[in-house]
């Protein structure tokens, strides 16, 4: 894929690489009008320039929307997989290696595979506090962990079904994915009284085909821990992974990694509102198609900037209580004013919150 250059970045694209642990890692600092770059470190086997550069840009426009003081980037590091060891020394030596941006003109934090243990690791690395957010509590840090990206999903997805005219208790949901954002997301929409009908994770889809009332939270948590997979969760029918795309469900909340609906898959896709949990979960080439078909598709920078936010108010030494109320009210105002100005001009929800972010920054 070719990196794109226009009038909004990116600024810098670093590629650094050390022998000695086996590191390669990408910085892409896309857009510092606002301020200095935000983004997490993606730590997967095939995360590549490309898709770095991609998600960097999504950072932009997420802080833009959500108006708060940061920039766009993001980071990646080739993570083949190893001990906690292994981790910790390519983890540190990514953040030497980019240390002359860091935190100067960006600011690390967590994304697929890197939490709290991998950001107070860069915090140690360069000795400064304000190197990464997500950091532990005993650090003055908000780590993702806390569940800020699904609480604010589940606050998208709400004023989504609200302003579409959808009867929340007779309205099914799908989660594709159960890690942080995911369970959180569960959480959260279970509590708003959602019929949550099927859960995927890395190894199966468990779907309740005739239930009333969803998924037992405890229970499905008790599952995955016992048995590895929700999947096993009593009385559901165990599906493969890839099956949650294609169930007739109304919502469908996607959250885990990119392009995770793409050519192979898109038509077997039934909501009619999909929520893109996590970032780039598909191009928006297919978005496009998805809204000329009547499916109404929240993107990512509008629905996951919860993370980000939580960023934020860590940078500005909130309490959790205080950060959790700047991720509602933020993520709610965004979801608000784009789908209503969506709804109302007849532009799809990306190209409506793609104007409004865009004017911030201009």
């Amino acid at each position: 894929m070719k990196i794109e250059h226009d009038k909004f970045g990116p600024e810098k694209i670093i590629t650094v690489h050390d022998p000695s642990t086996e590191m390669r890692g990408f910085l892409v600092i896309d857009n510092t009008k606002l301020g200095l770059g935000k983004g997490g470190i993606r730590m997967t086997p095939t995360v590549s320039v490309e898709e770095v550069c991609r998600l960097a840009r999504t950072m932009t426009w997420k802080n833009a929307l959500a108006g708060i003081p940061f920039g766009g980037a993001k980071a990646g590091i080739v993570w083949l997989g190893g001990s906690d060891t292994l981790k910790k020394r390519q983890v540190q030596s990514f953040a030497r290696a980019i240390s002359e941006y860091i935190p100067k003109k960006y600011i690390a934090g967590p994304d697929v595979n890197s939490g709290e243990k991998e950001m107070l690791w860069i915090a140690e690395a360069l000795n400064n506090k304000k190197a990464s957010t997500g950091k532990p509590k005993s650090l003055g840090g908000l780590p993702h962990e806390l569940g800020s990206t699904g609480f604010g999903v589940a606050h998208s997805t709400k004023i989504a079904a609200d302003l579409l005219g959808m009867d929340i208790k007779n309205t099914c949901v799908a989660i594709e994915g159960f890690g942080n954002v995911g369970s959180f997301a569960f959480k959260f929409l279970k509590q708003m009284d959602f019929n949550v009908v099927a859960v995927s994770d890395s190894k199966a889809t468990a779907y309740l085909e005739k239930s009333e009332k969803g998924f037992d939270g405890k229970l499905l948590l008790s599952t995955k821990k016992k048995t590895g997979t929700v999947g096993d969760y009593p009385n559901a029918k165990k599906l493969p992974k890839e099956a949650i795309f294609g169930l007739p469900v109304d919502i469908l909340v996607l959250a885990t990694i990119t392009d995770v609906i793409n050519e192979k898959n898109k038509k077997e896709v039934k909501a009619k509102l999909i929520v893109e949990g996590s970032n780039i979960p598909m191009s928006e080439k297919i978005e496009k198609e998805f809204n000329k078909k009547g499916i109404f598709v929240i993107p990512d920078f509008v629905a996951n900037a919860g993370g980000v936010i939580s960023s934020y108010a860590e940078y500005k030494g909130y309490t959790p209580e205080k950060m959790f109320k700047l991720v509602e009210e933020k993520i709610k105002e965004s979801s608000n004013i784009v789908i209503s100005e969506s709804l109302k001009n007849k532009l799809s929800p990306r190209e409506t919150a793609m104007l409004i972010a865009q004017k911030k920054i201009e």
